[in-house]
């Protein structure tokens, strides 16, 4: 059973999922520069608002398990699964995810960010 608190797991799947965000927004951003679409800056623009935020709070996210001295790392991954080892108070957790889990969660994780960005957008205007 993981001792870990159940904030720090939360932080420390944030630290997972934001990454993986972050890189999907950059090929998007690269896919609609380089794309065939005539009004491209509303989605560029749109884009980039979502990556400063999934920025930020990846980057409020690091602090907290700097902070709370946790730490991610990197485990085995095969076809079905992604293991990442959590380490906190020098004990290590192993937890294995679904890499279908994996993309629905940032999938879910994309729309989020997207419909927050055309919120802060639309405040803007």
């Amino acid at each position: 059973m993981s001792r870990i608190p159940n904030e720090a797991l939360v932080v420390l799947e944030t630290v997972i999922y934001l990454p993986m965000v972050l890189s999907i927004f950059e090929r998007d951003c690269t896919a609609f520069e380089q794309g065939t679409f005539k009004l491209k800056r509303p989605y560029i623009d749109l884009v980039h608002e979502a990556m400063k935020q999934v920025q930020s709070e990846l980057h409020a996210s690091q602090q907290y398990l700097q902070k709370n001295r946790l730490k991610i790392m990197r485990g085995n991954r095969d076809e079905l699964f992604s293991e990442y080892i959590f380490i906190y108070n020098n004990m290590e957790d192993h937890r294995r995810y679904s890499n279908i889990r994996l993309r629905n969660r940032v999938e879910e994780l994309l729309t989020i960010y997207l419909a927050k960005a055309q919120i802060r957008k639309e405040k803007d205007v």
